[in-house]
């Protein structure tokens, strides 16, 4: 579609892939007839939202319909908006199919819903009493929300909209010559992935099933597991491993990945993102597995496997983990902490500050100290190496990374005091589990679980949802809407 669509046609389709996406669980029903009889509740909520679309779609009313705006500012709101409502009215139909069979209470189902979507994989359902046809619902909403609605949007669908609503929803990179292709490029990578990592899975001990479900909550950095204690409850090296494999698959920007696939390693080697993402682990595994080893009173190598596996979840935002964190020492929680705020790749599946971010502070404040104690004659141009290639760190990266970083900041110390009092827990409880929620992890000390009160999830969902969408898109979208009403409510005055 080469024309100009209107916003509320883009809002139509989207609304008809959110109806689609929820209802896809029910394919899984001739492997799992026992389940047939939740049906209903994926059809009413999925079928209602594919109709309201398909009647956006249809609607042409000659002088009412607006195009979309030209100048970029406009342009901007209007993007942000999109995306803000296509996220919003996920979340609700999502949250539905949980909510109508008497799974979950209505907030329990936003919260369900929202970790699904954004990635977080934290979760009130206890796994072991959810029917199977929910477990792969969950897992869906994952998959899905790794992608993007607009990105998934854009594999059938494009238009002129197309690369300012990829933008908008957090994807940095046009790695294609267009848009669509960059969608494509990625959805197969994506899909590659999970067939593999579902069949290595499968050699390793799980069934087709569980190993499609953690598949595909492994490549979006998402968490979702069927079984109760996670991957822990495995207890298997062979799935641990498969299992990080995915995570850094997922973690690392989809740019990146291009590269690797062609083959081209070397270039790969080069990026900063990657090259930093494994000097952190380099850094702290090691002295995490020593910590355990101490703490736990287990043997060192022991320690280093657990610290591995959980590090490498802690930073891909994906949010796995291998045992309780109730007894772990106060260092190796930090560490946690302190991996979830940094984050994975930007352009990824991962939350978080972002990789790039973190390293283009360092470098910043790298170049600063050495300015000051060199001669004043001294002029260094840094840059940094994306996939794209060298790209020089000027002032205008400088000030959006360090705008990011400061709100970001502000945002989790916020969240942190406003759960101590949701959920009335100690400061380092809250920490933990804001710091997952706003980096959608998933990793939860304990605070989170079928028993939290409404007002701790939804501090959480608040989190997830500005962090899976960088913030600033969140806070240009509601901008935009209030002054689009404050206008037409001036006009009628």
């Amino acid at each position: 579609m080469k024309q100009r669509m209107s916003n509320s046609s883009i809002i139509g389709k989207l609304m008809i892939l959110i109806g689609l996406l929820v209802i896809a669980p029910i394919m899984i029903l001739p492997w799992y007839g026992q389940d047939a009889k939740y049906i209903p509740d994926f059809l009413i909520p999925g079928g209602a939202s594919v109709v309201l679309g398909f009647i956006l779609c249809l609607i042409k009313i000659r002088g009412k319909q607006r195009p979309y705006p030209s100048n970029w500012q406009a342009s901007m709101g209007h993007s942000s908006l999109t995306v803000l409502f296509a996220w919003g009215w996920g979340v609700l139909i999502g949250a539905l199919p949980f909510v109508l069979s008497g799974q979950l209470t209505f907030v329990q189902g936003l919260f369900e819903a929202v970790s699904g979507w954004t990635t977080t994989g934290l979760s009130v359902m206890n796994v072991r009493e959810t029917p199977t046809i929910y477990l792969f619902h969950r897992s869906f909403m994952q998959y899905c929300g790794g992608l993007g609605f607009i990105m998934v949007m854009i594999l059938f669908i494009s238009s002129k909209q197309s690369m300012k609503l990829y933008s908008a929803e957090g994807h940095p990179d046009k790695i294609m010559p267009n848009i669509k292709k960059t969608a494509q490029a990625i959805f197969i990578i994506y899909n590659i992935c999970l067939v593999f990592g579902t069949i290595a899975y499968r050699i390793a001990g799980m069934t087709w099933f569980d190993g499609i479900c953690h598949s595909m909550c492994s490549l979006s950095t998402g968490g979702f597991s069927t079984k109760l204690n996670s991957i822990g409850e495995y207890d298997s090296l062979a799935i641990e491993m498969i299992t990080i494999v995915l995570m850094l698959i997922g973690t690392t920007n989809f740019a990146a990945l291009i590269l690797l696939a062609k083959g081209k390693v070397r270039s790969f080697c080069k990026v900063s993102e990657v090259r930093f993402m494994f000097l952190l682990l380099v850094i702290f595994i090691p002295p995490t597995a020593l910590s355990l080893a101490r703490g736990l009173d287990i043997s060192f190598m022991e320690g280093l496997r657990k610290s591995t596996f959980d590090i490498v979840s802690a930073m891909s935002t994906s949010g796995y983990s291998t045992m309780s964190y109730a007894e772990w020492p106060h260092f190796a929680i930090g560490v946690l902490i302190l991996m979830m705020i940094i984050g994975g790749g930007i352009g990824s599946t991962a939350g978080g500050i972002k990789l790039s971010r973190v390293y283009l502070m360092l470098r910043v404040a790298g170049c600063d100290i050495k300015r000051r104690l060199s001669p004043a004659r001294n002029i260094e141009a840094p840059q940094y190496v994306k996939a794209s290639g060298k790209n020089p760190i000027d002032q205008e990266l400088i000030d959006d990374t360090t705008g990011f970083f400061v709100c970001y900041l502000v945002l989790y110390i916020v969240g942190t005091l406003a759960l101590t009092v949701t959920a009335d827990c100690s400061l380092m409880e809250a920490m933990f589990d804001f710091a997952s929620s706003l980096s959608t992890v998933g990793l939860s000390i304990g605070i989170t679980n079928p028993t939290t009160c409404a007002p701790a999830l939804i501090v959480e969902m608040i989190g997830m949802m500005l962090g899976r969408l960088e913030i600033f898109i969140v806070l240009i979208g509601i901008t935009f809407g209030f002054g689009m009403l404050k206008n037409r409510f001036t006009k009628r005055s």
